[in-house]
């Protein structure tokens, strides 16, 4: 409850002053002030740090993307160096 030059007004004065909608226009208006700079202050530089992090992870996941294709491209090229001795060793 607030007083405004030594009068005090509720919620239901305010109501019967201006009316309902006006009242709730207000209310809502504050609302959506109160989470724009909770969101600002709070979430954003939380969410900033997230997608550092994020990216980060994304650029390992990449490298050992990379290894795990070499270390299979290398597999491959003994598999088939073995196999090629061994149809030598067939022939002979």
């Amino acid at each position: 409850m607030e007083h405004f030059a030594g009068y005090k007004m509720d919620l239901a004065d305010l109501i019967s002053k201006y009316g309902f909608p006006i009242v709730a226009a207000v209310g809502l208006s504050y609302f959506v002030y109160y989470i724009w700079i909770w969101a600002t202050k709070e979430v954003k530089p939380v969410l900033s740090e997230a997608q550092t992090t994020l990216i980060a992870l994304i650029d390992r996941i990449r490298m050992l993307d990379n290894d795990l294709i070499r270390l299979n491209q290398k597999l491959n090229t003994v598999l088939q160096l073995k196999e090629q001795e061994k149809e030598k060793e067939k022939k002979k």
